[in-house]
Formats: C-alpha cells, sequence, structure tokens
C-alpha cells in the first residue's frame, strides 16, 4: 500500500525537535563567523509571517532577526528559515482551498532586497497580484521582480 502524502499543513506542523541553537563550527563558520545559530519550527517561522499586516511587508532576514534574538542566538539559520517559509506558504495555499479564510499572508514575505519568491505558490505572477492589490508596485529588473520602496513598509517583528 502505498505511503500516505504528508500534507503542507502536516508539515508546518512538525517541528522535528526544532527550535534548537547550535554552535557555529566548521564549514559553517566560514560563512557565518562565530556565535551561535538558531535553527527554527516552522510553524514558529509562520508565526512571524502571520504579524505581517496588509500594506507592510517583511523580509527572510527580518524573521532571521527576530528569530535570533528571541533564542538569544547570534544568527537565525538562512536555509532553514527560508525553506520553512516556503512550507508556511503552500500550507496557506492547502487551507485556502480547504475554504479557510485566516491563512498566513505569505506574500507579504520578500526574500533579500525585497525580491519576489519565485517559488511561493502561484509564483512570481500570482505574488504580484496579491502584493498591487495590497497598493504595492513589483518591478521587474532582469528576469526577477521585486517590490518598490519595500523598505518604507517594512514591519519590526518581535
Amino acid at each position: 500500500m502505498p505511503k500516505k502524502k504528508t500534507s503542507w499543513q502536516e508539515k508546518l506542523q512538525d517541528n522535528k525537535g526544532y527550535p534548537k541553537v547550535v554552535t557555529i563550527e566548521g564549514k559553517m563558520s566560514k560563512r557565518w563567523g562565530s556565535g551561535t545559530v538558531v535553527i527554527p519550527s516552522p510553524i514558529e517561522v509562520d508565526l512571524y509571517m502571520r504579524q505581517v499586516p496588509k500594506g507592510k511587508l517583511t523580509t527572510i532576514n527580518e524573521i532571521r532577526q527576530a528569530l535570533a534574538a528571541k533564542h538569544k542566538a547570534s544568527i537565525g539559520c538562512p536555509i532553514t528559515t527560508g525553506i520553512f517559509a516556503w512550507i508556511a506558504a503552500n500550507a496557506a495555499e492547502e487551507q485556502k482551498l480547504q475554504g479557510r479564510n485566516d491563512t498566513t499572508p505569505y506574500w507579504r514575505t520578500l526574500k533579500t532586497k525585497g525580491l519576489i519568491n519565485e517559488k511561493y505558490p502561484g509564483g512570481t505572477q500570482g505574488q504580484t497580484i496579491l502584493l498591487e492589490q495590497e497598493g504595492h508596485v513589483v518591478i521587474k529588473k532582469g528576469k526577477d521582480f521585486f517590490v518598490k520602496d519595500y523598505e518604507k513598509v517594512l514591519v519590526k517583528l518581535s
């Protein structure tokens, strides 16, 4: 019998033993220096994404800084934070399909420098529509899409 596919919502709830704060060492220290890194839980990243009100934005880096402060770590892990934001986005879309309207506004969480995350549900086009509906201006630079003046509407996460 084939294994049941894990839903995005199940992935969001599966903390796999995280959050965890670990010492930065080995190969990690070349990239991140010394200190500690917090590896968050998926639901923790989702909770920060949910804090962003209509008309405001945040970035993965803002979430990483909030996680680091919360856990008294030097940095928040960029890899797992990005992956968990992606899981939160897909879980939100799954919830929408089930008729829920209190889902995580994932399109308000951008990558570095205001870059739209093309891996979120709906890709760049879907997020552009959602962002423009909230009054943001999306511009194309090369092959990438950015929210113009995103810095002016960044929300402080805590």
